[in-house]
């Protein structure tokens, strides 16, 4: 992805996201600069990889196939393992119209996926086999706004506004906005994008970053690079 675009998403997302109430934190507008010379303060944030993530999943094709986040919070996965402490994650996500978010899973994280704003979200749901391997022939069971739900094999559900779905290891998803762009919350066990993020396709999670302008703001997959 060119940074002249990545740069064009964050304004457009920041937009939207104000537009529903929701305020970025501070650190969200911090230059690279500025971000460089705060890092010993920003030190939790950045092991925690808090911040900006935009993504085509390395096939250069963000409008078809991508998806905007904004990591505002994630605990620490030695806390998960001992079971106490910060355990938890947020997130907020952009789903635009018809912009897949392809077909995947997670090993460990648990998460409640929730419509705050905009159009339709659409999830479509596989079960797994007893490897935790993509099953095209099984369902299963999931909790839509706290009431059970059982779905067949590639059911598509849909979700208004306020309405959420909760998604356990071993649940296949892939989801798209219908009818529009979606603002979509996410609450979960801590979060680990370069390793709990099993995709059906040999894709990548995050995107390859042409420099063509500088970043206005740094993506967390940025921090390696820019704050070494």
């Amino acid at each position: 992805m060119k940074r002249s675009k990545i740069n064009e998403i964050m304004a457009a997302a920041d937009e939207m996201i104000r537009s529903y109430g929701f305020k970025l934190p501070p650190f969200a507008y911090w230059s690279p600069e500025e971000f460089a010379a705060r890092k010993s303060d920003a030190k939790a944030l950045i092991e925690a990889r808090c911040g900006w993530d935009i993504t085509d999943y390395g096939a250069g094709k963000f409008d078809e196939m991508g998806l905007f986040l904004f990591t505002l919070r994630n605990g620490r996965l030695g806390d998960l393992q001992r079971g106490g402490g910060m355990c938890y994650a947020e997130k907020l996500l952009i789903s635009r119209q018809d912009q897949l978010s392809p077909m995947h899973t997670h090993v460990i994280k648990a998460e409640d996926i929730i419509n705050r704003g905009g159009a339709t979200m659409v999830v479509e749901l596989y079960g797994s086999d007893e490897q935790g391997n993509f099953a095209e022939d099984r369902g299963g069971m999931v909790m839509c706004d706290g009431i059970p739900r059982r779905y067949t094999p590639g059911e598509k559900l849909k979700f208004a506004p306020g309405e959420s779905l909760t998604l356990m290891p071993g649940d296949w998803h892939a989801f798209w906005g219908e009818g529009g762009d979606v603002l979509i919350g996410e609450v979960s066990t801590v979060n680990d994008d370069e390793t709990d993020n099993i995709f059906r396709e040999p894709i990548g999670r995050f995107a390859q970053i042409d420099e063509d302008v500088a970043p206005t703001h740094l993506l967390v997959s940025d921090y390696a690079k820019w704050l070494a």
